[in-house]
């Protein structure tokens, strides 16, 4: 009997193509709603999302059929993964497939930071030259600390390779500190950091985790850069550390705000205060999410996919 896959996303080609050639059998539904899926679920035997809607205890109870679920993206945050494992189901998820982007997307943001890039290249398009206001600073020399040293967090650190900086990161695991990253304990990290990197799961132990007591915790001023998830950062409290200088910049690829559907972002019209002051601060780089978004991770985090979903049927 064929393996029944249900797409409740679109993804690259490449998943579908390789999933039919391997024998599986496709079905996609990318437009109905998580009760009308629900309703049909227990006909298939693995489903393959992205970030729709969060599969939860009453999915998991319809989907009596379930052998896997895999989502192609990093996190399984939107999955009730205990019960899920519970229910035997193997869950799949593709960090590998993007931590390429996502370094380079972090390295970029702290040098656009760093050099006023995006500040300077509005004011030239405006019609003003002003070098002074735009003199930057160097990352050589500087001490640049990852917290969460896992696929991302190492792909980040190998980038800085290049750079003169002392690279430190701090992770609940012990042992993972490697040839591009010094292992310290927090308390080290926040005597030392200039530039604080998040390469966080979302957890009931990263959410809020920085908070104003965190950040104050930092001996010194320091840049921030978030590409993990937004609700590791209350919002509130980084501006008034960066209206105090305490935070000196930050370059945030996710939100606090952000809704599981990301795009629904500015459909709400009542704009938080902290996250106007972001719109409109000159030191803040915002993007949408797009840290591990490439044209390459599009189609790797695709091959990772079929590649584990291949792995799970030839072990059993």
């Amino acid at each position: 009997m064929s393996v029944k896959i249900l797409h409740i996303d679109s993804n690259h080609p490449v998943l579908w193509n390789q999933l039919e050639e391997a024998g599986f059998e496709n079905h996609a539904d990318f437009k109905s709603s998580k009760e009308e899926i629900e309703a049909k679920i227990q006909e298939y035997n693995g489903i393959v999302i992205r970030s729709r809607f969060k599969i939860d205890k009453t999915f998991l109870d319809k989907a009596t059929n379930l052998q896997f679920i895999a989502r192609v993206g990093a996190g399984l945050e939107s999955i009730d993964c205990e019960y899920a494992s519970s229910k035997g189901i193997h869950l799949i998820a593709a960090p590998e497939g993007n931590r390429n982007a996502v370094a380079e997307h972090s390295l970029g943001v702290i040098l656009s930071l760093f050099n006023n890039l995006n500040q300077a290249d509005a004011e030239v398009k405006a019609g003003q030259w002003n070098r002074e206001s735009n003199r930057g600073h160097e990352l050589d020399g500087k001490t640049v600390g990852i917290i969460g040293y896992g696929n991302m967090g190492k792909a980040f650190a190998k980038k800085l390779r290049g750079f003169d900086a002392e690279v430190l990161c701090y992770d609940i695991l012990d042992n993972v500190g490697d040839e591009n990253a010094k292992q310290v304990s927090l308390a080290e990290l926040q005597k030392r950091t200039d530039v604080l990197s998040l390469h966080l799961p979302w957890t009931p132990q990263t959410d809020k985790m920085v908070n104003a007591d965190f950040i104050n915790a930092f001996a010194k001023p320091f840049w921030i850069i978030n590409t993990s998830r937004g609700k590791n950062i209350v919002t509130a409290d980084l501006v008034e550390a960066m209206k105090s200088k305490k935070v000196l910049g930050a370059g945030l690829d996710v939100l606090e705000y952000e809704k599981l559907s990301f795009e629904t972002l500015f459909q709400d019209k009542n704009t938080p205060e902290a996250f106007q002051y972001l719109l409109e601060a000159k030191n803040v780089l915002l993007t949408p999410h797009i840290a591990g978004w490439t044209f390459e991770s599009h189609e790797r985090l695709a091959q990772v996919i079929v590649d584990k979903i291949k792995a799970v049927y030839a072990q059993s």
